[in-house]
């Protein structure tokens, strides 16, 4: 389905372009992906000089939840010494945690295609392999206990939202009690692997230069709001592109060629 995708990037920026057939959930479980595409990036990075690629200029790239493997990848290469360091990464309108699923962003675009919020959670629960009959209390966020919302809290909140983007309707969630046997089914969703927004400060403030892409009409808008913010207060330098007429998928169906048209 990317193929397209990967030769316009190729072509346009001149560049070697390396795509990972990683291994699909719920065949394979979290965090299988994960695990291939941080296999294939250190493979390419011993091997980069190879395919006539220069070590200390890779880009690591993905949309959607490519943009989540992406920003996990770059956390767990902060640490390696015998790596070459990442050049940048590429974060394009990426699902990043799963602490508030009633940001200003899933209120406004919960029934905008084609990533509507339920299905987001669906997508997100099959891949952890969890019950779908616990998502109203997901919603609602149930699956965090209090130490988790204390500590989250400070990354992870409307109020860092500007607010500019609640000015197309935004309600503050009633708070709901913690429910001890949920918190610990949702254990998994908040390792960094699968919320890499969740990541420690000390992770933060190591990873590579940002290209990070929002779209005006998309559940996962303030996912990159939020991690622009935590990745610039530690001092990376964030390129920014917000879409205002874009929606989720907008890079892929844009190079679809002439089957659909729109602005963005």
């Amino acid at each position: 389905a990317y193929e397209r995708t990967c030769r316009y990037f190729c072509r346009k920026t001149n560049s070697v372009v390396v795509c990972v057939g990683y291994r699909l959930a719920p065949e394979h479980p979290f965090p299988a992906q994960f695990e291939d595409c941080l296999t294939a990036t250190i493979h390419f990075l011993r091997t980069a000089q190879e395919h006539g690629v220069d070590p200390s200029r890779v880009v690591i790239c993905g949309d959607s939840s490519g943009g989540t493997l992406t920003a996990a990848v770059a956390q767990a290469l902060v640490n390696r010494k015998d790596l070459p360091k990442l050049r940048a990464q590429i974060l394009i309108y990426p699902f990043l945690q799963c602490v508030d699923l009633n940001l200003p962003s899933y209120q406004q675009n919960e029934r905008v295609p084609i990533l509507l919020k339920e299905r987001t959670l669906v997508l997100g629960m099959k891949y952890v392999n969890m019950d779908l009959s616990i998502m109203e209390e997901l919603f609602k966020g149930c699956h965090v206990s209090e130490d988790r919302r204390l500590k989250y809290q400070k990354w992870v909140s409307p109020d860092y939202i500007p607010h500019e983007f609640k000015t197309r309707g935004y309600k503050p969630s009633p708070t709901y009690l913690p429910s001890k046997e949920i918190c610990e089914v949702a254990e998994s969703m908040f390792d960094p692997v699968f919320s890499p927004l969740l990541a420690e400060d000390c992770v933060i403030a190591q990873l590579p230069e940002t290209f990070l892409l929002t779209c005006e009409f998309d559940v996962l808008r303030d996912d990159g709001l939020l991690y622009k913010k935590r990745l610039e207060d530690h001092g990376i330098k964030v390129t920014w592109c917000h879409l205002q007429e874009g929606f989720h998928g907008t890079l892929f169906l844009a190079l679809l060629g002439r089957v659909v048209g729109f602005r963005s």
